[in-house]
């Protein structure tokens, strides 16, 4: 792994505890989800899908939401190397 990512200079690592929710921002996304779908009975899973596909494609065009998410794990993003 760390020969695919080394020639990779684009991408950064970062290196968590094995199970961190609180810093994952992805959790922070599926749980603004669940709060959104909380009291829905949708009665086909296509239109379950059709839903949730709908909310993350509005989510695109909500950055500060996404950055909300990224600022609540209290991580930064700068550009200095991993130690």
């Amino acid at each position: 792994m760390r020969e695919l990512t080394a020639e990779r200079k684009w991408l950064t690592v970062f290196l968590l505890p094995a199970y961190s929710p609180d810093l994952n921002p992805v959790e922070w996304v599926w749980a603004h989800f669940k709060r959104s779908l909380a009291n829905l009975a949708v009665v086909a899973l296509y239109r379950l899908e059709a839903l949730v596909r709908n909310r993350l494609k509005r989510l695109r065009y909500r950055p500060d939401t996404v950055d909300g998410f990224i600022a609540g794990t209290g991580l930064t993003l700068d550009d200095s190397p991993p130690p």
